[in-house]
């Protein structure tokens, strides 16, 4: 697909995809699947497609209808994965890039990285040669309320003076419906970066926060959204609006306090090494904060290190690197108190049968599963590798691919207890990937009268706050 624009320092425009995968339900042929319905908030919609048309109508109908290629194409390449997140596949894709490789890295199910057929080999075992014959391309027409359709051509452009209705959120646009690298299609936002941080604060933090956590969380989202402006690349645009990326939805629930907290920050970065920094953050960390390397397949960061987040009596009785038997104590009812313990995930249970875990693994199966046990734990204690045995053999669940497969687990802050025969009680705390702001942190912080740059500081230690304008040509 051709690649979102750059994006201007200045005032950056992103693309946001409000939806993706676009495309009949799997087994319903196009001309009989549910069409395309896009509505004004009020007044009109103005629709534009490639070929020049334009129409205007409050609202419109598209129905799917497969359009034969000129000659069929093959398409070829060789393919890692999948990865339990971006930031995995983007370690294995700079890895695959230093031996000479052109990789993007892609979402068609989860995250793999792609390259050309004559690429070299990458340094991970199991790459993949993938073909597909393509005869014909998904595509829409224009339903007209006089019967027949219209075709279009793609991208189609949409404006709508009050905002386009999308799955009960009004967006201000203006839009693309475009396809995608997959055969689907995206329905795509352009929305200024300021504009873009209304419809995530409310989302991300909650509109209710105090100022000086609304003011971390801006800062933090706008560096976040410009970090991983080549998220989806490969499709066409800059960021999904899940939490594959930032939830992102309808900015009128931006209300007086989150946009003072954008305005008093606007352009305002976190930056490290005259760039943006790696901005994750999470709900909570249950009182001890990740290293950057405890969440994904990657270095360590300076300024993303394990640390203990409570008062200094709560950071004494628990150095990190997290000593044994100390997560038991740190769980354990009436332990002392960590910043954001309010939280209602700051200790957790869970109880996994071997069921629930033979699910969880599939298409692996590995029989009725006997064992589940922690085999590696990181500085703040987080499990690194968990082991699963079943009558078929084993399988080992590493760093983000455990809450990707173990949906029910908050985090990887836990222990494990054998209940009774197949069934395991997992104990933990946190809800999250605990690197970076914790925002039960950083709200608890902002109530007991700490400044947004001190409560930035406490989470990204090193780091400094900078300007849009003066990164310039590092974005």
């Amino acid at each position: 697909m051709p690649l979102p624009p750059p994006l201007r320092s200045a005032e950056p425009v992103l693309r946001v995809a409000l939806a993706s995968r676009l495309a009949p339900a799997a087994g319903i042929p196009p001309e009989q699947a549910v069409p395309l319905q896009l509505r004004a908030a009020a007044g009109e919609l103005t629709l534009r497609d490639a070929s020049g048309q334009q129409l205007r109508a409050a609202a419109f109908r598209l129905r799917w209808r497969l359009r034969p290629l000129p000659q069929p194409l093959l398409i070829r390449r060789r393919a890692i994965g999948p990865f339990a997140s971006y930031e995995s596949a983007a370690q294995a894709a700079a890895a695959w890039r230093q031996r000479g490789a052109a990789v993007v890295i892609a979402r068609p199910l989860d995250w793999e990285v792609w390259a050309p057929p004559e690429a070299p080999d990458p340094p991970v075992a199991g790459v993949r040669l993938v073909e597909r014959r393509e005869t014909s391309r998904l595509s829409l027409d224009l339903a007209r309320p006089t019967g027949g359709a219209l075709a279009l051509e793609g991208p189609i452009r949409l404006e709508a003076a009050a905002g386009l209705l999308w799955e009960g959120a009004t967006y201000r646009g203006p839009f693309l419906l475009q396809s995608d690298a997959y055969g689907s299609w995206s329905l795509v936002e352009q929305v200024p970066l300021e504009r873009y941080l209304e419809g995530v604060l409310p989302h991300e933090i909650g509109a209710g926060a105090p100022a000086a956590a609304l003011a971390a969380q801006a800062i933090l989202a706008r560096t976040w959204a410009l970090r991983n402006r080549a998220r989806f690349a490969v499709d066409g645009y800059n960021l999904c609006a899940d939490t594959q990326c930032q939830v992102y939805g309808d900015t009128r629930l931006a209300g007086t306090a989150v946009r003072q907290a954008i305005a008093t920050t606007q352009q305002l970065l976190l930056a490290s090494d005259g760039a943006p920094i790696d901005a994750v953050y999470h709900a909570s960390n249950g009182g001890m904060a990740a290293g950057f390397e405890e969440g994904w397949a990657a270095a360590p960061l300076p300024y993303l290190r394990a640390f203990a987040d409570g008062p200094a009596a709560f950071a004494a009785r628990y150095p990190v690197p997290l000593q044994p038997g100390a997560l038991a104590v740190l769980l354990q009812p009436g332990a002392p108190l960590a910043w954001g313990a309010d939280h209602p995930r700051y200790r957790w249970r869970r109880l996994l049968t071997a069921a629930e875990l033979r699910q969880a693994l599939q298409p692996t199966d590995l029989g009725l599963p006997s064992r589940l046990a922690v085999l590696e734990r990181g500085p703040s204690g987080r499990v690194l590798a968990l082991e699963i045995r079943g009558p078929a053999g084993r399988r080992v669940l590493r760093l983000d691919a455990i809450r990707r497969s173990l949906r029910q687990l908050p985090s990887t802050l836990f222990q494990v207890t054998p209940s009774s025969l197949g069934h395991w009680l997992v104990e933990g705390a946190g809800f999250g990937h605990g690197a970076g702001l914790s925002q039960a942190g950083a709200i608890d912080l902002a109530r007991r009268g700490w400044s947004t740059a001190r409560i930035l500081q406490h989470y990204y230690p090193g780091t400094s706050l900078v300007s849009l304008r003066s990164l310039g040509e590092a974005l």
